[in-house]
């Protein structure tokens, strides 16, 4: 398999996962960006509230989510987008989650994904002060954007998991996460199945 996935990046309007109000996704084919798409997203209430110092992170203003659609309707977009593929974000844990809250919130099955965390790849691949996304992502040759911006953020993962395909000479990505040490997680059905066979049926009763 060569190095595809989709990198993908979620601001929210306040602490609540289900608070999504906004997207970026960037496509990868064979180690390279070939697509980029973002939108905004209108937080379900009671989590629809935007905190002032969400607000200062990302600069997204509550008018400019008033006419988005919910999560509930834009799911099958990001979806179609994704094809599938291995997700890759940024403390991956947090976009994780808001997948899955947000679709559990809406009453949406949470879609099965295996993911890796480009903040855990760059630690086994740079030797850097700091591992955030705008310092790992200059170390792989990307800079200049604007942080917080889901779209760009995407973008800026997308090319962090490209670099170090590089460096550690693989080409897929399940070589990648065995060269580094770093283990994928998932969500969804998948992720049910897994701990299934990990801790048999005992550990499920």
């Amino acid at each position: 398999m060569p190095v595809n996935f989709t990198a993908i990046d979620f601001e929210t309007a306040n602490g609540s996962n289900v608070s999504a109000c906004s997207v970026g996704m960037t496509k990868v084919r064979d180690g390279k960006v070939v697509e980029r798409v973002g939108w905004f997203i209108r937080p379900p209430f009671p989590h629809d509230e935007f905190n002032e110092w969400n607000i200062r992170i990302h600069g997204i203003q509550p008018e400019q989510c008033a006419d988005a659609f919910e999560w509930g309707d834009q799911l099958p977009d990001l979806l179609a987008f994704a094809e599938g593929d291995v997700l890759v974000a940024h403390n991956a844990g947090f976009d994780m989650g808001v997948i899955k809250a947000a679709s559990t919130f809406v009453g949406s099955a949470v879609p099965d994904f295996r993911y890796l965390c480009s903040l855990q790849v760059a630690r086994k691949t740079y030797s850097l002060d700091s591992y955030r996304l705008p310092v790992a992502a200059m170390a792989a040759g990307f800079e200049g954007f604007t942080h917080h911006d889901a779209l760009a953020d995407a973008e800026a993962c997308a090319h962090i998991m490209i670099d170090a395909a590089a460096r550690h000479g693989v080409d897929d990505m399940d070589a990648l996460a065995k060269v580094v040490g770093v283990r994928f997680g998932a969500i969804g059905p998948v992720a049910t199945a897994a701990k299934a066979a990990t801790h048999g049926p005992m550990a499920l009763a």
